[in-house]
């Protein structure tokens, strides 16, 4: 569960901690407080897309940090951190993460810092956060298949499916290209060989064209090079005026004044020590002076050199940085496709055979997975169809429709994700004709359902934590109260954060938290505070009626909350 969040300059948030329970979190304030924004602080924190729009308005960084607490459930959880040497302190992890108005996001676990990706996968094991967005998922058919497969737990098994499905993908693609016209393939064999030829008579070695540089510089500059090493020599040369004539002395004054304070000693340590340093230095370079020959006939050398291996660069390599090592990895490159090309008939049959190995292997693999989701179907439509009743769409069938991909006598197509369509139907109206969801289903709906799923999927997974931004949408009545009252008995398990604008469902709340937009001259502000006792009477009452002062929404809301959350006035 999250136990806190920290939030710094984010969007209209100058800075905001909120302390969360377990239970039903409740969300409310006016449209545009920015009770959006806290959900969208939440994502940002758990691995969300980032921007530098999410940075409040003057300032050059945002960061967000939040304390989370694994059950011991979660361990899909534990076994992650443990895969990435992330120890958890009594159970406790902090997450932070920072968007900088130059682009650059950071994101850390305990200490350790990880990407955004990494972020996100290790969320995911206890969070789900619902939007709008998933509202659209939702009237796609193709995401259809991903809810059921969450259901019936082949979310493993279809990503090994996945693996093999792929690889035939690719074997087949690889058949094709090696089927293609013998004259195509004759150019490409002659242009590959040409390509070899020419990079192996160059005899490149790794890191050649740096060291070629940097001597093709010390030649190019030789007399600028020698001046300077010389004028280097003179300061170390003995006499008076030398550097280590005046390091001698140095040392030998040092040496006479320890005797008078021994808090000098380390001084005059040092002082040795920088003499028999500078003297060592001295040598180097009077030997490096001695090695320093000009000879114009290796510059010429080094400077063809270069040329040639600029030309391979130019020629084989795409990008202007290339390297020697560009160039050798082209050249293994294009032996690898050549002895494909050159045996291209032996390889024909071998990937012949390969393919049709992995046909059965899909095959297979999709058949079983096509048999569990069939055993999950049936039991899914049940849970969510009985879910519905509870939610006021009494009388509403739901099915979850499976179908098998064309195929003919000997073949049986498989996508992606198997041999399976598989589409939501649904009738709202007693007695009607079950249609696509996604043709016919009202907002209400939609919000409807897709807390059905989440509700059906909360049961059968490690997920702590649920986010509902607005599942409200097009609901009201006696509706929102089924809603609330259902939400209310999902929380007994799973900790539940949710944006609402109807008081029916925020009176269920284990605790309710407003949103305040504040304006003056110079900045808009979003706040955040617990309600309680009288403040949250006064809420639900503007909840109702718009005032929250207005003496019959008060007297309605107070009587709310003491039939759904008796608990209020703590």
């Amino acid at each position: 569960m999250l136990e806190d969040i920290n939030i710094k300059d984010f969007a209209l948030i100058d800075s905001l901690f909120i302390e969360f329970e377990k239970g039903f979190t409740v969300f409310s304030g006016e449209t545009g407080s920015g009770k959006s924004i806290l959900i969208g602080a939440m994502s940002f924190l758990l691995g969300g897309k980032a921007s530098v729009d999410q940075i409040r308005t003057g300032c050059s960084e945002a960061v967000v940090s939040g304390t989370i607490c694994l059950e011991d459930s979660c361990k899909s959880a534990f076994l992650w951190l443990e895969e990435h040497g992330i120890e958890a302190e009594d159970n406790r992890i902090l997450l932070r993460r920072t968007i900088k108005d130059t682009g650059k996001s950071s994101c850390w676990i305990q200490s350790m810092p990880v990407t955004r990706n990494d972020l996100a996968e290790f969320t995911s094991y206890f969070f789900d956060i619902h939007g709008q967005h998933e509202h659209q998922l939702l009237m796609k058919t193709g995401e259809h298949i991903r809810y059921l497969d969450s259901y019936a737990g082949i979310n493993d098994e279809v990503a090994d499916y996945s693996k093999y499905y792929h690889q035939l993908v690719e074997k087949r693609n690889l058949l094709e290209k090696l089927q293609g016209e013998s004259s195509s393939r004759n150019e490409k064999i002659e242009l590959l060989n040409f390509s070899i030829n020419e990079i192996e008579q160059a005899q490149l070695k790794e890191g050649e064209d740096e060291e070629l540089e940097n001597e093709e510089n010390r030649l190019s500059q030789f007399e600028k090079l020698y001046e300077a090493i010389d004028s280097m020599c003179e300061f170390f040369a003995s006499g008076d005026e030398s550097v280590l004539t005046s390091f001698k002395k140095l040392c030998s004054i040092s040496n006479h004044i320890v005797g008078i304070d021994k808090k000098l000693d380390e001084i005059h340590n040092r002082l040795e020590n920088s003499f028999y340093e500078v003297s060592d230095i001295s040598d180097e370079i009077k030997n490096y002076k001695n090695s320093l020959v000009f000879d114009g006939d290796r510059l010429e050398q080094v400077q063809e050199r270069l040329a040639l291996i600029f030309k391979l660069k130019k020629k084989y390599c795409q990008s202007s940085v290339s390297t020697v090592s560009d160039i050798l990895a082209y050249c293994e490159k294009a032996k690898n496709e050549l002895e494909l090309l050159s045996s291209w008939q032996e390889n024909s049959e071998n990937l012949v055979n390969e393919i049709r190995s992995l046909e059965k292997t899909v095959f297979e693999k999709a058949k079983l997975l096509s048999q569990k989701r069939k055993q999950s179907a049936d039991k899914m439509s049940s849970q969510i169809e009985a879910i519905l009743n509870q939610l006021g769409m009494k009388g509403s069938k739901f099915v979850v429709s499976m179908t098998q991909k064309d195929c003919t006598e000997l073949i049986q197509k498989c996508g992606p994700r198997g041999m399976d369509n598989v589409e939501f139907l649904i009738c709202a109206n007693a007695g009607g004709e079950l249609k696509s969801l996604a043709k016919i289903a009202s907002g209400g709906e939609i919000s409807r359902v897709m807390l059905a799923i989440k509700t059906v999927l909360a049961s059968s997974d490690e997920v702590d934590t649920l986010i509902f931004d607005e599942i409200d949408t097009g609901i009201g009545g006696e509706v929102a109260v089924a809603l609330g009252q259902h939400i209310k008995n999902l929380s007994k398990n799973k900790q539940i954060f949710c944006i609402t604008h109807l008081a029916s469902i925020a009176v269920y709340a284990d605790t309710q938290i407003r949103i305040e937009k504040k304006s003056d001259l110079s900045s808009t502000k979003t706040s955040a505070f617990v309600v309680k006792g009288d403040e949250r009477v006064e809420e639900i009452g503007r909840m109702l009626s718009g005032d929250a002062l207005d003496s019959m929404s008060i007297e309605h809301a107070r009587s709310l909350l003491e039939r759904y959350s008796p608990g209020y006035q703590n």
